[in-house]
């Protein structure tokens, strides 16, 4: 009986094993991709991710936003950094991406220690998760091993999730990657840390609707005003505004109360609440007693390993640039 047993885990473990370098060999990418070539890669990123942000806490938000929205055109392949016309740099949806001067940074200094060895996507994946850690918020295990695109189209960019979308489209949108509804809330509560301009909700405070105060009404009434005052008619459409109110420096769970409150900035965001497909699992990560919790920081961390694994490049699919703004 006892070494029925022993077969029976020695095969379970075999099993494992092998589903766990299938996975692995099919997604490209591993934990430690670097540790023989190039040792110092992700301490290289942390310590210039960290500079970056002690002088500009805003890169941190800005590098998590660029890695999501690279991810989404052509896959975790770096497209997003390539200069020129017509790029995914000059689409409008990421006009107003930050945080180009750190990946620059980091690559230079590696490039100085390993040449020709650490991608820019790689870079950029790292560069999140540190991001996010400066933050207060998970730190979890990167798996490296990314090849950068040779393709950068800004016309590939329509299909990035949109702050008016419905449920619907924005879970369609996701599924095309390979992430679920979880997925899609859990990477949308990235939104706990950062902000966005006047001109893309504005359109929520005034003439929404014909009737009542005119406003999105599943806006909080007690929050109208302040973002009417942050935004007013005929003000500055540029002005930043935290996306999660009272707490748009540090990650956390705040972002899924704001939701329950009716305090949601975007109409995306607020949907997530409104919408019963994705109410539940904003319940669940808000420990909604008779659900099933979630933890947000360990669900992140899982979310956005998944995320970083959209269309990674093969050997002869990409390439590793010399300079991330530019194809070799």
């Amino acid at each position: 009986m006892e070494n029925s047993r022993l077969i029976q885990t020695s095969h379970l473990v075999f099993l494992l094993l092998a589903l766990s370098v299938s996975y692995v060999h099919c997604q490209a990418t591993r934990v430690g991709f670097y540790s023989k070539t190039c040792p110092r890669a992700e301490s290289i990123v942390r310590s210039t991710v960290q500079t970056h942000f002690r002088s500009n806490p805003t890169v941190a938000p800005g590098l998590l936003r660029m890695h999501f929205h690279d991810c989404f055109v052509q896959g975790c392949d770096a497209s997003v950094l390539i200069d020129g016309p017509n790029t995914e740099k000059t689409a409008l949806p990421n006009l107003g991406l930050r945080g180009y001067e750190v990946i620059d940074d980091a690559k230079t200094q590696l490039e100085a220690a390993c040449p020709g060895v650490v991608s820019c996507a790689d870079i950029l994946a790292l560069a999140a998760r540190d991001a996010v850690v400066l933050t207060n918020g998970p730190n979890w295990l990167v798996p490296t091993g990314r090849r950068d695109g040779r393709v950068s189209l800004a016309s590939d960019t329509s299909n990035l999730p949109s702050f008016t979308d419905s449920i619907d489209v924005q879970k369609q949108k996701f599924s095309d990657k390979g992430l679920n509804a979880q997925d899609l809330v859990t990477l949308v509560g990235g939104h706990t840390i950062g902000t966005s301009a006047c001109q893309f909700f504005m359109y929520r405070l005034y003439n929404f609707t014909k009737t009542g105060n005119g406003a999105d009404p599943s806006i909080n009434p007690s929050f109208l005003p302040q973002l009417q005052a942050l935004c007013p008619q005929n003000g500055d459409v540029t002005r930043r505004v935290g996306l999660d109110t009272g707490s748009e420096t540090r990650f956390d769970a705040s972002f899924f109360s704001n939701l329950r409150n009716g305090r949601g900035v975007l109409e995306s965001d607020q949907m997530l609440w409104t919408d019963s497909s994705t109410k539940t699992l904003v319940q669940r990560f808000l420990g909604v007693r008779g659900l099933l919790g979630l933890s947000f920081n360990v669900e992140f961390g899982r979310s956005m390993v998944k995320m970083s694994n959209i269309g990674v490049k093969s050997s002869t699919e990409g390439e590793i640039r010399k300079v991330c703004s530019a194809i070799n």
